[in-house]
Parts: C-alpha cells; structure tokens; sequence
C-alpha cells in the first residue's frame, strides 16, 4: 500500500522548509549584550517537556525523538528536562534560565505553556536561541514552531467516517483550549464532509492543565468509555500522556482509536493495545526540532514562525496499520482529502 505520510516524509519535508526558509532578525551570535554568564553554546540542544513529560509516546516523546536524531548527527552533550507538577510560570523560566546559563543552544519549550517564560528569558539571553511549540513568541532570538494541526486532524476524520459501522465517531481532548479545537474542527469536518450522517461525539477533560487534562490517562480512558456507551465505535484522542487511557479503552471494548503527534501503532508501551489503533495524526514536533538544532548547529539559526503543514509533510497520517488498507475506499479517501488540502480545494477549518 502507498504510505499517506510517514515518520520519514515528514522529517525530510520539514528539513526541506528549513533549507528554504530565512532566519528573521537575530541570530545566536550577533549581540554583545547578553548575560556574562550566558555561553557560546558548545553544549548544542536542550529540551524541557510539557505536562505529561517523556514517555507520553505522544507529543512529548516525538520532541525526544528529534532531541535523539540531534544527539547522534551532530555528536554534542543534549538535555531533556521534565516539568513539575503544578508548576507556574517562574519555574518555568528558572528552567530556561538555566539551561541557557549552561550552554545549550537552542533552548526548546516544548509546548505553549512556556509562552511567557520563554519570552522572559530570551530577551536576557541575546545569544542563546530558544524555540517554542505550538505557540508564537516574538523575539529575534525565538523560533516558533507552530503546525497545522486541524489539516492532520481532517484526514483522521476521512479515515474515521469510512471505519464507522454505528455512524457514530468521538473526539477527546486533553484541555479545552484553542490550540485542542484546531485538533476537533479539523477532525470534525473531515468525518462530515466524507459523510454527513455520521454523529461526532466530542468531550474534553479538563479546562485547565493544571487539572490534569493532558497527564491523566484514566480521564481519558472514562470519557472514552462514555462515549463507547453512547455508540462511538471510532475514537480520535488529542490529550497527550491521557490518549493512552482513550486507546486502552477502545481495545477492551473492540473498537477503533486514533493516535495522536506519533505514530502510536508503533509505540512499544502500547503494543499490547496496537490493533485497535486504525491511525494517528502525526505532527512532526521532532523533526521541527531536530530542524532548529540544525540551523543553529550550522550557523544559519532560525527565527520567526515557521509553519510546518501537510505541504511541506509537517504534518500527515500514518498508515502502519495494515488494517486500514482492509476498509473499504479508506486509503482512497485520505490520498483525495490529501491532494485537496495541499492544492487549496480543500479548506480545513480551525475552529
């Protein structure tokens, strides 16, 4: 079967932007006024985990990957620093801080929590660049890696109205805020544009993170559970470290879920559950981070938005499960949704 997107595409598209794109204002060389004890940067990249942290096998631990393929290529000392349960904004910033003082560059939150800290911390460190996901922080010595992540969701949605047998399809979200609506609009009109008569089911399990939205896999495996009782045979999890709970769910009922950020069919912590994983929407946070330690590494540090979207395979739909080759016009249906949104016919809504 011809492969929708994989892992592999999706890298190389993403390293393809950043061949393309221009570093927008400063670089992590360019100012002398910086903080005396801020170094040159011999340390390479360090990342600091959302809520959830590493082994998530969602969003956090695709960061890792990159993190891992930076390591390996470029030779240099990494870190990866997890968060704190019910941390503010200031520890955020002292973690920044710190590693900034150490030597690593770029600096990477990983998540839009780090938001404010991150825009704190990199004005005092002019030459240090840091990047943040999923949020857009102004700053010369910022890159904000930010993705299409309603257009990754649509093709969920065309994968999961051709799997419904009850005509009835859920969504699951971590945290009920903008950047989780992209991830439910995009699903959502995937699923009625394939087919209208099919009802979505939506519930989102908490209105703050702090509450455990993203961290909380027996949140996720509840709501999962109500809406297998309300007839979902077909659910779409876009909660982080709480998507296993929606995945565990779905095997014990033998129904399908859809994976989120990685490939979760091919996680090993979730192998046991891999059969009822139809798909996931994949959204390459690694290789955005591998891209911007490579920018930095060879000297040419990004800076600005970059938007990775399914043009450039910064987003897509994995096909490893051979199942989905098995549902009738599937595969047929994501490759025409595909070729519609990256041509433009295909306009993919965000809320």
């Amino acid at each position: 079967m011809r492969r929708i997107a994989s892992l592999t595409r999706v890298a190389v598209g993403v390293a393809s932007l950043a061949l393309a794109a221009t570093a927008c204002g400063g670089t992590s060389n360019d100012s002398d006024s910086s903080s005396s004890s801020e170094s040159s940067g011999a340390k390479g990249l360090a990342i600091a985990y959302d809520v959830g942290g590493k082994g998530d096998q969602s969003f956090n631990d695709a960061a890792f990957s990159g993190l891992e393929k930076a390591q390996k290529e470029f030779g240099y000392k990494t870190a990866d620093i997890e968060p704190t349960d019910g941390e503010t904004d200031a520890d955020k910033e002292q973690r920044l801080s710190s590693l900034a003082k150490q030597g690593y560059n770029p600096v990477i939150g990983i998540g839009f929590a780090y938001g404010p800290a991150l825009e704190a911390v990199a004005k005092k460190y002019p030459k240090t660049t840091f990047g943040i996901v999923d949020s857009v922080v102004e700053g010369k010595n910022v890159a904000s890696l930010v993705f299409a992540e309603q257009e990754a969701s649509y093709l969920a949605g065309v994968a999961a109205a051709k799997a419904t047998k009850t005509n009835t399809v859920g969504f699951v979200g971590g945290v009920d805020v903008p950047l989780i609506h992209k991830f439910e609009a995009g699903y959502t009109q995937g699923v009625k544009d394939t087919k209208p008569s099919v009802k979505v089911l939506s519930q989102y399990l908490t209105q703050t993170a702090e509450e455990g939205g993203f961290s909380s896999p027996d949140k996720g495996k509840a709501a999962a559970e109500g809406q297998i009782e309300k007839g979902a045979d077909v659910i779409y999890a876009a909660a982080g470290l709480s998507g296993q709970g929606v995945i565990e769910a779905a095997s014990a009922n033998k129904v399908w879920a859809i994976g989120v950020d990685s490939d979760q069919y091919k996680q090993e912590a979730l192998a046991k559950y891999k059969d009822s994983i139809l798909t996931s929407a994949l959204k390459d946070v690694g290789g955005a981070v591998y891209t911007l330690s490579k920018s930095v590494h060879d000297g040419k540090p990004l800076t600005g938005t970059q938007t990775f979207d399914l043009k450039v395979n910064g987003v897509g739909l994995a096909d490893s499960n051979p199942k989905m080759a098995e549902i009738s016009g599937l595969t047929a249906a994501v490759a025409k949704a595909k070729e519609g949104i990256t041509d433009g016919s295909i306009k993919v809504k965000t809320e």
